[in-house]
């Protein structure tokens, strides 16, 4: 059950990564133009700050997701392992 969640969580996680990246990537201007005029900042700051945005989302997936579901998809697979 435990290794269904990490699978579910990685899976979702993942989707929205994309999902995020792609929305970034293709509408882009839209929302530099949008947070540029909410909040009144920096076109390069902005771009940083999406960029961090994906950079950090990427390693809490990969770290609190889809390396437990490895490590417990090794021991459900490999059970000399422990």
């Amino acid at each position: 059950m435990l290794s269904s969640f990490f699978g579910w969580c990685s899976v979702i996680n993942i989707g929205f990564l994309v999902f995020a990246t792609l929305l970034l990537t293709l509408a882009g201007q839209f929302s530099l133009g949008l947070h540029k005029r909410l909040f009144d900042l920096d076109e390069k700051f902005l771009k940083e700050s999406y960029f961090r945005f994906l950079a950090r989302y990427k390693m809490l997936t990969l770290i609190f997701s889809i390396v437990p579901y490895f490590a417990l998809q090794l021991i459900i697979n490999n059970p000399s392992v422990y």
